[in-house]
């Protein structure tokens, strides 16, 4: 499981809203979040960038560091 998808999951389980209303508010299906939390799949750049930014987090994509370069 990526850490991006793991992140997601733990701000969701750790929201005062339910998973309904973070759907709703997302603008993602009910059905999607519902195998999301349940681990059964994933999520695609486009849903997880709508429920990063309904949940307040901020997604940062970096060049990785070369070896030797730190």
């Amino acid at each position: 499981m990526s850490r991006l998808t793991e992140t997601i999951r733990k701000a969701i389980r750790g929201h005062d809203q339910t998973a309904g209303a973070i759907a709703k508010g997302a603008g993602v299906a009910r059905s999607q979040l519902s195998r999301l939390l349940s681990g059964e799949r994933g999520l695609s750049i486009e849903t997880a960038e709508r429920l990063a930014a309904y949940l307040g987090l901020e997604i940062i994509v970096r060049p990785k560091a070369k070896k030797g370069d730190r």
